[in-house]
């Protein structure tokens, strides 16, 4: 029998669960656990209201995976604009819907807060990653090429 997901607005109450995902989703992009970091990293921008954090709980309250955006905006369309920064579901949870309920909530809450569009950056190689984006409506960027800094 598959797992109810209940899609919430992650709270401070919710941290432990968070800093477990976050640090497992860290784990997966070859940095080390650092708990305590990970908890005042989270913890600073739900109380700085830097980004908007979604949790995915299963009918017994363990966290199933989460999401974190954060809010832009388009200077040319005067609207925001939400980069979904962060996406992670625990391994024993992949494959049983927690991503695809996450990015509808995503959408949902795009359009509730009147958003132009949600944006999302995965890696070149990351095919199941893109293969579930485009299965559901997601669109490749051909038009712009996106570069970065480093600042450190």
């Amino acid at each position: 029998m598959e797992k109810q997901i209940k899609i919430v607005e992650a709270h401070p109450e919710h941290l432990d669960k968070l800093v477990e995902l976050y640090g497992c989703y860290r784990l997966f992009y070859e940095h080390e656990r650092e708990p305590e970091k990970e908890r005042s990293f989270l913890k600073q921008r739900m109380e700085n209201n830097d980004s908007m954090i979604f949790l995915a709980l299963d009918e017994d309250g363990s966290g199933m995976g989460f999401m974190q955006l954060y809010p832009l905006f388009s200077s040319v369309s005067m609207r925001r604009v939400w980069l979904l920064n962060d996406l992670y579901v625990d391994n024993i949870y992949r494959r049983r819907g927690v991503a695809t309920a996450l990015l509808d909530r995503a959408v949902e809450f795009g359009k509730s807060s009147g958003a132009r569009h949600i944006m999302l950056e995965t890696a070149n190689d990351n095919f199941n990653a893109q293969k579930l984006y485009e299965k559901h409506g997601w669109e490749s960027d051909d038009e712009f090429k996106h570069y970065f800094r480093k600042c450190d």
